[in-house]
């Protein structure tokens, strides 16, 4: 896997109340990913990006809602996600600042 595409593979991290819940209870973080990304690269992004140790990954494909703008039919962004489980005693915590 080229290093260029480890890099573009992270889109963000999901923060909400399901993903702080998971991250306390099963150690794990969500993250928005590229919608061709597979886990491999997901596993191989996150260990170069964050510097820990990755012990599995699961892909989740949410499907975009079927809007009404004004008049006019349309739909949301379909949305893949991915639930990276990290090994024990391993951590990421986005609220450190960097430097």
């Amino acid at each position: 896997m080229k290093p260029e595409r480890l890099y573009n593979v992270l889109i963000a991290p999901v923060v909400s109340e399901k993903s702080t819940m998971i991250a306390d209870k099963h150690n794990q973080v969500a993250f928005k990913v590229v919608q061709d990304a597979t886990r491999q690269e997901v596993k191989a992004a996150v260990e170069l990006l964050f510097k820990v140790q990755v012990d599995s990954v699961q892909i989740l494909n949410r499907r975009g809602k079927e809007k009404k703008f004004g008049r006019t039919p349309g739909r949301r962004g379909h949305l893949r996600k991915a639930y990276v489980c990290l090994k024990p005693g391993q951590e990421i915590n986005f609220a450190e600042e960097v430097k």
